[in-house]
């Protein structure tokens, strides 16, 4: 027996009450090892990999069979051996410090500081796995968070509560989009307007060095960092911290929402690169591949993190996710996506033509889609227009881009004057509403944009929006029979 530790200012507190080392250690292989003679041990247990040098690796036990157990290595493997290699368990899962303080700190993937700050003073230790939510304790998402985005304000609204994917491909902005909305989101018309109640939780998975650089630079340089929690995953560290990272970022969230009741979005970025560690974990473990190679339990695994979100009965805090997702090959129908998709309540679709005009951000607005948004809209949480005027927007567009089409075949001038109206409609819809740039827009600001572009048709042509919201707005003329 050992006497108890803590890490100085780690994430991951851990207690070496009854530790006990096993010296048969069999087999070695990428981020994974094998130990013989295991008894007492238990699935997703904590251990110490101490290696021939006397340093000290955090671990934790993948598998059990008999008296063997699978160790999966925080620190990688290398420069260990079989014969002198010993490996410590000590009969708890792996815990996570959390505390208020959390809050302007930022640190690595499994929960350390790396600001130079001063250590953290956790207030508890929670297991880093999370703990499932009764369903009969959620309560369903109602509330409008803005973002500062119009396509996703106005057209895709996020509910706090709600777990909503941005799909990208490979080279789009994704990341500045994801800071973007890290800086801007807040709780409109509600106590999450103080900055002390609405939090970010925001966790880069296998990011670039440069990437982790625009991160600390971005949060560092604003005021964003004060109501932030960062961690930075770098593509140069171990696999394993990888795996650790978004349920390190969502346990610090939990604590938040729930014990401080506040309301914390978490932006995770980028899943894939968490589902890419996942399946090199499940080759080294010899597992019988599923889908292009990914583990067959991805889902179950990716429902474990996404699960996570939402509201509870009798708590003031929430958790909302927006988890970053780049595509490969743009193919929406890669496992990561397609998977994801089952789980989520919609999805915001990056397009590659957009960002190849210059349209910031190029968020395709048709693929597009929040499942939730119509309990977080409306006359009291928005504007009372806010549905209507979304609809307009989305039967005009898609009349717009059908009749792109249709002039590349028989060109422009065989358009009506009607058909002409629409086609610029489409082009300023494009670079005016979708493309606002850096600057962040309020939900008023969204909708009177919106407003302004449809000025454009005559009163009978706006179905989608009811004769008394448009005498409301002083528009003359015979509104049509709105299509509802």
């Amino acid at each position: 027996m050992t006497e108890k530790t803590e890490q100085n200012g780690g994430a991951v507190g851990l207690d070496r009450l009854f530790a006990v080392e096993h010296r048969t250690v069999s087999y070695v292989s990428g981020p994974l090892l094998v130990a013989e003679g295991a008894s007492n041990v238990g699935y997703d247990e904590v251990v110490d990999v101490v290696t021939p040098a006397g340093e000290e690796r955090r671990g934790q036990v993948l598998e059990v069979e008999g008296d063997r157990m699978v160790v999966q290595v925080l620190g990688g493997t290398r420069g260990l051996d079989r014969p002198g290699t010993n490996v410590r368990t000590r009969g708890e899962v792996a815990r996570m410090a959390v505390g208020p303080d959390l809050v302007g700190r930022i640190l690595d993937g499994s929960g350390t500081p790396i600001d130079d700050g001063p250590p953290l003073q956790p207030a508890a230790y929670h297991p880093v796995g999370g703990e499932p939510l009764n369903p009969f304790a959620r309560a369903h998402p109602s509330d409008f968070i803005e973002t500062g985005i119009s396509a996703i304000d106005g057209l895709n609204t996020l509910v706090r509560g709600q777990k909503l994917p941005i799909f990208s491909g490979f080279g789009l902005p994704a990341m500045e989009l994801a800071a973007q909305i890290a800086e801007g989101a807040r709780v409109p018309g509600s106590s999450g307007d103080a900055p002390d109640e609405f939090v970010v939780v925001f966790a880069a998975i296998g990011v670039t060095q440069r990437e982790a650089a625009f991160f600390r630079k971005r949060f560092a340089g604003s005021a964003a960092l004060e109501r932030s929690v960062l961690f930075i995953n770098q593509a140069d560290d171990p696999t394993i911290e990888r795996l650790l990272t978004p349920r390190a970022a969502l346990t610090a969230a939990e604590y938040l929402a729930w014990e401080e009741g506040r309301h914390v979005l978490v932006i995770l970025a980028d899943i894939t690169n968490y589902c890419e560690a996942l399946r090199e974990v499940s080759a080294a473990r010899g597992e019988i591949p599923g889908r292009r190679g990914y583990p067959g339990y991805m889902y179950t695994d990716l429902a474990s993190l996404f699960e996570r979100a939402g509201r509870v009965h009798g708590k003031e805090g929430s958790v909302t996710q927006i988890m970053i997702l780049s595509m490969p090959d743009d193919d929406i129908t890669h496992p990561i996506p397609d998977l994801t998709g089952y789980i989520t309540e919609g999805q915001i679709v990056l397009s590659r033509d957009l960002d190849r005009r210059n349209v910031y951000p190029p968020i395709d607005v048709l693929p597009s889609l929040s499942r939730l948004m119509n309990a977080g809209i409306g006359d009291g949480k928005t504007r009372y227009d806010h549905r209507q005027v979304a609809d307009q927007l989305y039967a005009a567009f898609a009349r717009g881009k059908e009749l792109r089409r249709l002039v590349s075949i028989v060109g422009e001038q065989a358009l009506s004057e009607e058909d002409r109206r629409y086609l610029a409609f489409a082009d300023d819809f494009e670079n005016e509403f979708v493309g606002q740039g850096s600057a962040s827009r309020a939900i008023e600001e969204t909708l009177e944009t919106a407003w302004r572009l449809l000025d454009r048709f005559p009163p009978a042509e706006l179905k989608r929006i009811k004769r008394e919201t448009l005498e409301r707005r002083g528009m003359a003329g015979s509104a049509g029979t709105p299509e509802v």
